[in-house]
């Protein structure tokens, strides 16, 4: 136990709890969530099940980014044996119990794959005619899936998705598990096991993630290959995650849940994080381009071109949508993060990390809705009755995983009151 640990007996003991039941939220999220479902449900009978189903792709991906990258923060921390952050882990830990209910929400499309195949990849079927979407013969006629169909085929989407979510939500479960316990008992052998989980889970995440990405996302348009794909996401999903646990972190703080526990140097640290990942996005982002550019193989620059001009030369919405997230993505947090004022701005740092949160779902919606194609090849229009479908899906998909957040949050200690660092926690200084 850290040499610090009695600090914690008075001020820490009285914030472990919630500062008042949340149950009448956590319903709320719920019920909001269930109407953006069923909203979501009822776009099938306006644009069909195309649409619905590329939009409802959009909000489940954004939602498990999250759910990953509030993973992969918990398990940096432990990798690295942080001490500053262990009070603000506990709220990563309880997001953390979305994962079982996303991989549930999941089973639509695997199901879609099988009763309509070719609607969302068109390489569950390798009958669909490619002329639907400006191409030419079937995908089984086309040597590029046929070099990828060991890859590119339903079996293997349900296989990768299943190992995916199963060992996320195993993952999940075994750090909740060791933290909350440890605040009964105390003992040190939760931290090792959580080290020996992380040193497992890390390479396991990194890979499966990858590859779920890759299917799920990268192969709707399957001619286009990129070796930073996996790593683009991984810092789209750690961006996402630090600007949700930013929100929360405040809103507690406003609360006055972690009054006595958290200081300006907690706040500084975790906007330092956002500044890191954030010039790592423009990083992976600008190197994916440039090799792209500089390469000038029609096999890559097609997947930009799409999302730039029409096949008559014209100027798309989409091109408006990649320069916002140039600006959104980069110049913009990074010129209000580099100040170290507004860092510890509790007023500023929230605004901010919903913003970043807001362009990480339209990066999504970047990557994801160009790939729904006019028979003429190109895509539709970025202004489209789509948004309104993207929309539910990411306000029914959010609220359950907020239901799952909010009933963890109830149930558990505002932070990990008998960690061993938990001590140097409190006493963090920059």
């Amino acid at each position: 136990m850290s040499t610090h640990a009695a600090t914690i007996s008075s001020a820490t003991v009285s914030a472990s709890a919630p500062a008042s039941s949340l149950s009448g939220s956590a319903n709320k999220a719920l019920t909001l969530g269930i109407i953006g479902l069923v909203a979501t449900a009822a776009g099938l009978a306006v644009s069909g099940g195309k649409a619905v189903a590329f939009s409802y792709l959009t909000g489940i991906v954004f939602w498990t980014g999250i759910a990953l990258g509030a993973l992969f923060l918990v398990m940096i921390h432990h990798v690295f044996d942080a001490g500053w952050s262990t009070v603000l882990r506990r709220q990563f830990e309880n997001w953390l119990s979305c994962m079982p209910w996303l991989a549930l929400l999941f089973v639509p499309l695997i199901i879609s794959a099988f009763v309509a195949p070719g609607m969302i990849w068109k390489w569950t079927d390798p009958s669909y005619d490619l002329a639907q979407v400006g191409g030419h013969g079937t995908v089984a006629q086309d040597v590029l899936w046929v070099k990828k169909s060991g890859l590119l085929s339903t079996t293997s989407l349900v296989i990768a998705t299943f190992i995916g979510f199963a060992g996320w939500s195993l993952l999940a479960n075994r750090f909740r598990t060791h933290s909350f316990t440890q605040d009964t008992d105390g003992d040190i052998a939760h931290t090792h096991a959580s080290r020996f989980w992380t040193a497992v889970g890390l390479p396991f995440t990194a890979l499966s993630m990858t590859l779920c990405v890759i299917l799920w996302v990268k192969a709707l348009d399957y001619h286009w290959y990129s070796t930073m794909y996996g790593v683009w996401f991984f810092a789209g999903c750690v961006r996402g995650a630090l600007s949700v646990g930013m929100i929360i972190t405040v809103w507690l703080w406003n609360r006055g849940d972690y009054k006595g526990i958290l200081n300006n140097n907690h706040m500084h640290s975790h906007g330092m994080l956002m500044f890191a990942f954030t010039v790592f996005w423009a990083y992976i982002t600008f190197s994916q381009y440039f090799l792209i550019y500089m390469a000038n193989i029609p096999e890559e620059t097609f997947w930009y071109s799409l999302r730039e001009i029409n096949t008559d030369g014209q100027f798309n919405t989409w091109g408006y949508v990649g320069f916002f997230l140039l600006f959104g993505h980069f110049v913009a947090p990074f010129l209000t993060l580099i100040h170290y004022p507004v860092k510890l701005s509790k007023t500023w740092m929230p605004r901010i990390a919903a913003f970043i949160a807001f362009v990480f779902l339209v990066d999504v919606i970047y990557n994801v809705m160009p790939s729904l194609k006019k028979i003429t090849g190109d895509a539709y229009p970025f202004t489209s009755i789509n948004l309104l479908w993207i929309a539910t899906s990411v306000v029914g998909v959010g609220g359950v995983c907020v239901w799952a957040y909010l009933n963890s949050f109830a149930k558990t200690k505002l932070i990990p009151i008998r960690d061993p660092r938990i001590g140097e926690s409190l006493t963090h200084h920059e």
